[in-house]
């Protein structure tokens, strides 16, 4: 079993910063890719990064590209999102998902999630 533990959400104003955690234990963590996914009200969930076991390789959705940062500390079983300028489209409760392998877009595992709410 895999648990993953989602933190750091909250209600900002537009153009505020945010730094969402995501702690795991269960699987050794530095095995898999690690991602996170939003889903607003009333919208399906949507991924929205991912990275790569060793944290060399990442990948974003077009419209958080250079606004917010992946990253993750293997030493810690955590991984995080930067979020930067933000917006109120990014309104959203966030999940973290474990990779099914090392890198890849295919995830088994989700936590509870949190809410991230951005007032404009």
């Amino acid at each position: 079993q895999v648990q993953l533990v989602e933190s750091g959400g909250g209600l900002v104003q537009a153009g505020a910063s945010l730094r969402l955690s995501c702690a795991a234990s269960g699987r050794t963590f530095s095995d898999y890719a690690m991602g996170w996914f939003r889903q607003g009200s009333g919208s399906e969930r949507e991924f929205v990064a991912v990275i790569r076991w060793d944290g060399a390789l990442t990948y974003y959705r077009d419209s958080v590209k250079g606004r917010f940062t992946i990253s993750r500390d293997n030493a810690k079983n955590t991984v995080y999102l930067q979020m930067n300028s933000l917006k109120p489209e990014d309104t959203a409760v966030y999940y973290c998902a474990k990779g099914v392998t090392s890198w890849g877009l295919e995830f088994d595992y989700w936590g509870q999630g949190t809410q991230v709410t951005v007032s404009s």
